[in-house]
């Protein structure tokens, strides 16, 4: 549905993307991560056709189409991270102008609407919505077009709890609909709810492309534990070292990374060695760990 081929992007003297290649096929979730600064948005504005690419290409499509092309633009919905419309008109006028330019009948409308839990709100002026609900107009917007492939930038960054359950829901009744969807995030949480495959950016470069388990595990395993120890056995340092590969000492304290079941077993050999634990504190796995892992490992 979408094929990123080589694609590069630069803006003067710095290079955003750096030769990205990824093939989303018809019907998957895909997630691109990244921390800040790392070309998520920038390949989904190339996707959308609103930036060309300084080498390589996107295509859109089984025929192929540029992503720039107006038939190409016609088969995708594309929701940006920051979404505004005018303050004085209402959630329902903002949502028939774009039912009008996509051409989709009148009872789009209310049934997005209900999509997206703004029905009961949709006749108030968008100049008193909350951050959220503008987000979730935005969806709206994206959603009424009812395109094959939807591009979402961040759509839950200004979601409160309530707001991610409906985004959820909206997204997963279009997977259910067969249609495609890329979306950019910073949570864990949108991942473990929606997508198929990650695709990890740093500086520009695709560095890691997971299935959700896989990433789920992969951000598990950059836990760490911190294991407090008082009066112990001759040799303790000698006997979990050679048992658990990895960990460190910090004065009276033993530090283990690793998965949960690997800290919970290396735990065990901490105890089996005869040391008295006098504190324990876990830190669980954060994306920003990964993220710091892989670009420790970029060349």
């Amino acid at each position: 549905m979408i094929a990123f081929d080589s694609f590069s992007k630069t803006f003067g003297a710095v290079t955003a993307v750096d030769a990205f290649s990824l093939a989303v096929q018809p019907g998957e979730v895909v997630a691109l991560l990244g921390p800040n600064g790392s070309g998520k948005t920038t390949c989904l504005k190339a996707a959308a056709g609103l930036l060309q690419p300084s080498k390589g290409s996107v295509v859109i499509g089984a025929a192929r189409l540029a992503a720039s092309s107006a038939a190409a633009r016609a088969a995708l919905a594309f929701l940006p991270q920051r979404v505004t419309f005018p303050d004085s008109l209402s959630g329902f006028e903002v949502l028939e102008l774009y039912r009008g330019l996509r051409r989709r009948p009148a009872s789009r409308i209310p049934a997005v609407l209900r999509q997206v839990a703004l029905d009961d709100t949709a006749a108030r002026a968008v100049g008193t919505y909350s951050g959220g609900m503008r987000q979730r107009l935005g969806l709206a917007v994206a959603l009424i077009a009812e395109a094959p492939l939807l591009l979402l930038d961040e759509p839950t960054a200004a979601l409160d709890q309530a707001g991610m359950a409906t985004f959820y829901a909206a997204a997963e009744a279009q997977r259910q609909s067969g249609r495609t969807l890329l979306f950019t995030s910073h949570q864990l949480a949108d991942v473990e709810a929606l997508a198929d495959r990650v695709a990890i950016l740093v500086d520009g470069r695709l560095v890691a492309d997971l299935s959700r388990k896989e990433l789920v595990t992969r951000v598990a395993a950059c836990g760490v534990l911190r294991v407090g120890v008082g009066a112990s056995s001759p040799g303790l340092e000698d006997d979990v070292r050679r048992a658990v590969p990895g960990a460190r000492f910090q004065g009276r304290e033993v530090v283990i990374s690793g998965s949960p079941e690997a800290r919970a077993a290396a735990l065990e050999v901490v105890r089996g060695a005869g040391a008295q634990i006098s504190s324990l504190a876990a830190d669980e796995g954060r994306l920003e760990d990964l993220y710091q892992d892989l670009i420790r490992k970029s060349p």
